[in-house]
């Protein structure tokens, strides 16, 4: 013979309250999991870029100028600046004055390797960026010639 015991009333009022705290438990974790997945999903794909990169715009040719090296040698230096899509119309005396600026007074030698010369051309490029407020994205020589 099985004897069972009914649950008094007392042990259900008691019961109650524990198990609606598990339950808005479980909701408030599922509700910061699915803000966290939210936010995530916001960063990784909706998220705007930084700045685009800008596009090309006109080849702006600036004649060839001729500055003196060191040691009474001189770069005729030919030069064509790529001007963004944006640009405001370009004026070459600013960029002519940075390239002399920048090689007036180095050695002949050092002027004509090939690494130094992309040197000297990144250094030109940065400071034709600030010149020119970002309207120049790259310098691209079309003359180098020594003697």
């Amino acid at each position: 013979m099985s004897t069972t015991i009914a649950p008094s009333p007392a042990t259900d009022a008691a019961a109650a309250p524990a198990a609606g705290g598990k339950g808005k438990k479980k909701i408030l974790i599922g509700v910061v999991v699915l803000a966290l997945a939210a936010g995530a999903a916001w960063f990784f794909l909706l998220k705007p870029s930084g700045p685009a990169e800008p596009k090309p715009g006109e080849v702006l040719p600036l004649e060839a100028i001729q500055v003196n090296l060191s040691g009474g040698h001189y770069l005729r230096l030919g030069m064509a600046l790529q001007l963004t899509e944006t640009a405001h119309e370009a004026d070459g005396s600013q960029a002519l004055d940075a390239a002399i600026g920048v090689f007036s007074g180095l050695p002949v030698g050092q002027v004509n390797t090939p690494a130094t010369r992309e040197k000297l051309r990144q250094e030109l490029e940065k400071e034709l960026e600030h010149r020119y407020r970002g309207d120049v994205m790259e310098v691209l020589f079309t003359e180098f010639v020594t003697q």
